[in-house]
């Protein structure tokens, strides 16, 4: 049986790294592009043309969501892997509490990055199940760990990440008792496009993060436990 992925965010970045890594791994991936221009997907579509599919998504619209899902449920009767890697930082969001906060932005970013990797999750749960890793893969942030936290700011997007977290744990005691599981990765200070610009003072490439996530997530059977990982990119166990 094809081995089967689903990637969100996939239009640059992480996502679009982890579907070339999940390609080059030979899984069939359907990848979920918010950019309509996409142009780095469109030429990995050419090159993998038999097993790239492209399904438009907004993880932020419960509507878009449904219609990729049944998309995806139209091409294929299976999936092993869910990556939930699309995500958003706003540049409000720096506020302390001694200032005039903009609760619709935080809003915005939980419905995003909390509530939009629950709905992915939700709509393909049944073809996960029907696959053999049935393993969901959330990208969270050293931001979510209330263990390490140390900030005074940023509480839209730290508070959406240890939201996923608890997310992630809710969804791993389910989907072990039926042989899955969920990891959740700390991917590192990424060179990423989540506040609307590349952030060129990051020291890590999205290729290289990537390229530990897959590695980890290969072997994946090795970190099989009654509660869920939170890792980072060297394997280390964070704190929730």
């Amino acid at each position: 049986m094809k081995r089967v992925a689903c990637v969100t965010g996939a239009d640059r970045g992480l996502g679009f790294h982890l579907v070339r890594s999940l390609l080059e791994s030979k899984y069939t991936v359907f990848a979920g592009r918010y950019l309509p221009d996409a142009q780095a997907l469109e030429a990995l579509k050419a090159q993998y043309p038999d097993r790239l599919r492209l399904v438009p998504l907004d993880i932020g619209s419960a509507g878009s969501v449904k219609e990729a899902a049944r998309s995806i449920a139209g091409s294929t009767g299976h999936i092993d892997m869910i990556i939930n890697n699309a995500g958003i930082i706003h540049r409000s969001d720096d506020a302390t509490v001694l200032v005039d906060m903009d609760d619709e932005a935080m809003a915005h970013i939980y419905n995003v990055n909390t509530l939009g990797a629950l709905r992915v999750s939700n709509a393909l749960m049944g073809l996960l199940l029907q696959g053999r890793q049935r393993l969901v893969v959330n990208i969270s942030s050293e931001a979510g760990s209330i263990g390490r936290n140390k900030r005074i700011n940023m509480y839209g997007y730290s508070m959406s990440k240890a939201a996923l977290n608890m997310q992630s744990s809710l969804m791993h005691n389910h989907l072990r008792r039926m042989g899955g599981q969920v990891m959740v990765f700390h991917p590192g200070w990424l060179q990423s496009y989540m506040n609307g610009e590349k952030d060129i003072e990051a020291p890590v490439t999205p290729e290289e993060s990537a390229g530990k996530i897959m590695t980890i997530v290969r072997n994946h059977k090795l970190y099989l436990a009654e509660e869920p990982v939170y890792i980072d990119l060297d394997g280390n166990l964070w704190p929730w």
